[in-house]
C-alpha cells in the first residue's frame, strides 16, 4: 500500500482519524472521495491530500517531473522524495521551479536536472492562487511565476492541486495577479501597465519585502529568483477576458511575463470538505 493513512494519524488523532482511516486505498484515490462522517480537514491536510495524489496518480517510473513552489507543490515534491526512497518510483529526473523548490528537492535526494537538458516533460505538478471555471489560473503569489511558467509550459500534462478555497467564478478580486517586470525604469513600466486597456481599473502596487508573499514584509523592493521585480494588481471586478489581458501583459516592453496561466491545465485536482474531486480540461 503506497499511500496509508497513518500518514496522516497524528495530524488527524483529533479529528476522527479512525473515520478518515478508510478514505484511502493504496496508492490510487478515487475521482471523488466522500469522508467519512466529514471530518474536519486543516487547509495543510488538504493540501497534502491533494500533493500526494497528483504524484500518485500522474507519476510513473523514468518520468521528467515538473516541481512547483508553494506551501501545496512542497507536498508534491515530499511525496515524490518518498517513493523514490522507498524504491517504489525509480529513475526519475525532475525540473524545480524556485530556488527554494530545488533545495527541499536536494534535501530528499531527488536528482535534478533543468530545461538546459530536457526541455520536455511528461508532467509537472504545481498550485495556483487562483482558478476558473475554464481552469484557467492566476499563480505567481510566492514569485516564482516565470519559472513555474517556463516548466510547465513544457510539460505533456500540467496537474494543478489546490483545495476548494482557491476556485472562483472570476479571476481577480480573490488575488492580486503578479506580474514580473525588469527593475530598470520599472516606475515607468508598472504604469504602463496600469494603463492597458485590459488593465483599466485595476491597482498597480510594486511588491515589496520578501518575493514569495505579495504582503508587504519589509522596506526594501522584492528581487525574484530572477533578478526582477513584481508588480501585483489588484482588481475589484473580475478579469472579462483573461487570454486578452494575458497577451497585452505578455506584449507590454519591460514585462518579463505575469501570473495568468491561460490554457495549459490538463487537470485540477481539488480537496474539499466533502473529499477530493478531478477536473479535467
Amino acid at each position: 500500500m503506497r499511500f496509508v493513512a497513518a500518514a496522516f494519524a497524528a495530524a488527524l488523532a483529533a479529528q476522527k482519524a479512525a473515520a478518515f482511516s478508510n478514505v484511502y486505498s493504496g496508492r490510487r484515490f478515487s475521482t471523488s472521495i466522500k469522508m467519512a462522517e466529514k471530518t474536519a480537514l486543516s487547509q495543510d491536510e488538504l493540501k497534502k491530500m491533494v500533493g500526494y495524489k497528483a504524484v500518485d496518480d500522474y507519476v510513473k517510473s523514468g518520468m521528467v517531473v515538473g516541481l512547483g513552489t508553494g506551501s501545496t507543490a512542497y507536498f508534491a515534491v515530499e511525496r515524490l522524495g518518498q517513493l523514490l526512497a522507498s524504491g517504489e518510483l525509480k529513475d526519475i529526473v525532475a525540473i524545480p521551479t524556485s530556488v527554494r523548490t530545488k533545495e527541499q528537492a536536494e534535501s530528499l535526494k531527488i536528482p535534478l536536472v533543468t530545461l538546459d537538458t530536457h526541455s520536455k516533460l511528461d508532467v509537472a505538478i504545481d498550485g495556483a492562487d487562483e482558478v476558473d471555471p475554464d481552469l484557467n489560473l492566476v499563480k505567481g503569489g510566492g514569485g516564482a511565476l516565470l519559472r513555474e511558467k517556463m516548466v510547465e509550459v513544457c510539460a505533456e500534462k500540467f496537474i494543478v492541486i489546490v483545495d476548494e478555497s482557491k476556485l472562483c467564478d472570476g479571476l481577480g478580486p480573490g488575488f492580486p495577479l503578479p506580474v514580473e517586470i525588469t527593475p530598470f525604469c520599472h516606475e515607468h513600466t508598472l504604469r504602463t501597465i496600469a494603463a492597458l486597456p485590459s488593465c483599466a481599473g485595476c491597482d498597480a502596487v510594486l511588491r515589496m519585502g520578501s518575493s514569495s508573499s505579495n504582503k508587504p514584509d519589509g522596506d526594501e523592493i522584492a528581487i525574484t529568483d530572477n533578478g526582477n521585480y513584481i508588480v501585483d494588481l489588484h482588481f475589484t471586478e473580475a478579469i472579462k477576458d483573461a487570454p486578452k489581458m494575458a497577451m497585452e501583459l505578455k506584449n507590454t516592453v519591460g514585462v518579463v511575463d505575469h501570473g495568468l496561466f491561460c490554457g495549459m491545465t490538463t487537470a485540477v485536482i481539488i480537496a474539499g470538505s466533502d473529499g477530493i474531486s478531478v477536473k479535467e480540461a
